[in-house]
């Protein structure tokens, strides 16, 4: 790779692993395994140790992904909460202990290790005076964490006070055990809530809970694996120091394995994989660490992690079953996604009975079929995957899948566009998708119906009040009401804003019935030229891609919608609720922006940007959002941006408010 591709590339991963680090570290909502992850990772590092010259201080490698959330006071630690180096084959660890040897020897000092599980939670430090707990704190980027002392005060297994009267502030894993994390997604199963993806980010969100009593209701437990600072005590060796943390009641990491040498380390490390499944809590490695403490002192540390230590990441672990079905799940948004059912089987301590195959064309790819015998793999414990078909298990008796031509929930056509991998639904009046469309309908954008969020909208679902768009006008007072305490005044405004809504501009309509590919310019264009909802609906896909900012696939997209039976009985059904549904005719004949383009930029004082807007259009001009050589004038406004920087580099004339104002009185 030579250095343009390898500063292309850098800047791609950065990006990319800075995402998932929020997702992980700061929402506790992990999208990818911890294989995948550290497959971005180590492939960052290999770019960077090839190109020294493109490593930054803010890149992924040189820093640790958490942030403080908020609503937690900060923690500045006194010894930093370092991250470790990853490897993953033992040529790596012996390139590791090459390297601690050379300096040891140099030093006269023994190099002896101690192998420990890497505990798959969430790291926290706890700080002891005088032996009583005082303060508990996430690791967070190292340096800062946040204080989380009430929420640590309830994990039952962290002494609030000590055998000995010491100052001591050690380090440790906060986790959920592999049972309680079932039974814990057991029971949110039966109250219909939210499973959590691993135990991993269940441990993580219950600590980093702002309510310590939401903490208290959740199986956490810790495993001590460091002293970070110690008063009044001197020891040798890291070994000695778990077995004196030990003496004074800490909950110390139970898999720790003395080494004498690399060797012995390698052994170790097998071993624990061998057990892996056996452990009570769940794992994403082991670590090797340097046990000689004063070794550890010269050693040091770069900025993210430590020279003495060494993480060793498991390869994921893979399984054989049976795929007994497919079957389809249909999203709020219509897409339509294949769900593999499997015979159960155990892959990284959880058992496995389903996991998305994510599209048609993987199912393709896969050559998957009902009936074979297939390769489970379940990288860091979170997202399980199927990685391979035993095709030579074949028996004859396998079935081929096809995607559905209509929507499992619903019945309507269910289209796949081209350069999309997503099946979707078109039904406008799929259950599957009612939340979505409603909130989309009554959006600014669309209907603009003020107080009607998502919350009332499900609960509207709920107590059956609302079973389709059409059913938000036959809503009334004492159906809202029902919902708040003291709801007189809201009902009011709701019933008021639900009839306000009637009288939308024909474009609000067509923009609200969320079309797929059209929104608010789009729907402008068309309602001006097709007049009224039954032109619209017996129109010719042709006549429809003839259109000014419509295209072809927009234009077959609008066909299909208004031919599907869902949509022709909504319309009917908000024709007689009284939702308008034709272009207001123009009383004035007046055309003097015709031919015209206008971009507005800043804020306005007398109009909104939509008003300004809706001015240029009657009068027969156009509006867009970015100018161009040929943009006839940028409507300049108070704090205008780039937009008004590029006019000025082209040329194009820029007009105030009292200009524009001049332009459009008599």
């Amino acid at each position: 790779m030579d250095l343009a591709k390898a500063k292309k590339r850098i800047k791609e991963l950065r990006k990319t692993i800075e995402y998932h680090n929020k997702k992980y570290y700061d929402d506790d909502e992990p999208e990818i395994s911890d294989f995948e992850y550290d497959m971005l990772s180590n492939e960052l590092k290999n770019i960077e140790k090839q190109y020294p010259e493109l490593i930054t201080k803010d890149s992924n490698t040189q820093k640790v992904g958490g942030h403080v959330k908020k609503g937690f006071k900060e923690v500045e630690h006194e010894v930093p909460l370092q991250s470790l180096q990853d490897i993953f084959d033992f040529d790596e660890l012996i390139e590791f202990d090459n390297r601690i040897k050379k300096q040891s020897e140099e030093l006269n000092k023994p190099t002896k290790y101690v192998v420990e599980t890497k505990i798959d939670g969430l790291s926290a430090a706890l700080k002891y005076e005088n032996g009583i707990l005082v303060q508990g704190a996430t690791r967070g980027n190292g340096l800062i964490g946040e204080d989380v002392t009430e929420n640590i005060k309830t994990i039952k297994t962290i002494p609030h006070k000590l055998k000995e009267p010491i100052n001591i502030t050690v380090r440790g894993e906060v986790f959920i055990s592999k049972k309680d994390f079932e039974e814990m997604n057991e029971k949110r199963a039966l109250d219909e809530q939210p499973l959590f993806a691993n135990a991993r980010n269940a441990a993580a969100g219950s600590l980093r809970q702002l309510d310590s009593n939401v903490t208290a209701s959740r199986p956490l437990d810790i495993y001590i694996f460091n002293v970070q600072k110690i008063e009044g005590k001197e020891f040798n060796s890291h070994y000695e120091e778990l077995l004196f943390l030990e003496e004074l009641g800490f909950n110390v990491n139970p898999v720790k394995i003395p080494c004498n040498t690399v060797e012995e380390a390698i052994n170790a490390i097998n071993k624990i994989g061998e057990d892996r499944e056996d452990l009570t809590f769940g794992i994403d490695g082991a670590v090797v660490k340097v046990d000689n403490l004063s070794l550890r002192e010269d050693l040091g540390n770069t900025a993210k992690t430590p020279r003495w230590a060494i993480a060793y990441k498991y390869p994921p672990e893979r399984k054989e079953t049976v795929l007994k079905d497919i079957i389809c799940q249909v999203g709020r948004t219509g897409a339509i996604t294949p769900m593999a059912i499997l015979e159960p089987v155990s892959v990284a301590g959880s058992t496995i009975s389903k996991t998305t195959l994510h599209n048609e064309d993987f199912i393709k790819e896969k050559d998957l079929r009902i009936g074979d015998t297939v390769v489970i793999q379940k990288a860091g414990d979170v997202i399980p995957e199927i990685v391979e078909v035993k095709k030579e298990k074949r028996t004859g008796n396998e079935k081929a899948f096809n995607m559905p031509k209509k929507c499992p929930v619903c019945g309507a056509v269910a289209i796949r566009e081209v350069g999309e991998a997503v099946i979707r639904c078109t039904g406008i009046e799929c259950p599957a998708k009612l939340v979505r469309n409603i909130i989309h309908f009554v959006s600014k954008e669309g209907m603009d119906i003020d107080g009607l969020g998502e919350n009332l909208v499900e609960q509207f679902i709920e107590k059956g009040l609302i079973e389709n768009i059409a059913d938000i006008y036959a809503l009334t007072f004492e159906d809202i009401a029902s919902l708040k305490k003291n709801g007189t005044k809201f009902a009011n405004n709701l019933i008021n804003a639900i009839h306000d809504s009637k009288e939308r501009p024909f474009y609000k309509l067509i923009t609200a019935l969320g079309i797929r590919h059209i929104g608010t310019k789009s729907a402008k264009t068309i309602a001006k030229h097709f007049k009224t909802i039954e032109n619209l609906m017996n129109a010719e896909v042709e006549e429809i891609a003839e259109l000014e900012d419509v295209g072809q696939i927009m234009a077959e997209s609008i066909y299909q919608f208004f031919k599907q039976d869902q949509t022709i009985d909504l319309i009917e059904k908000l024709r007689d609720a009284g939702v308008n549904m034709k272009e207001e005719q123009n009383e004035s004949e007046d055309a003097r922006f015709e031919g015209l383009t206008f971009v507005l930029t800043g804020s306005l004082e007398n109009y909104t940007r939509e008003e300004a807007g809706e001015i240029i259009e009657r009068f027969g001009g156009k509006v867009s959002s970015s100018v161009s050589k040929k943009t006839s004038y940028v409507l300049e406004g108070e704090e205008a941006g780039s937009k008004l920087t590029k006019a000025q580099s082209l040329g194009v004339k820029i007009i105030t408010e009292n200009e524009f104002e001049k332009m459009i009185k008599n």
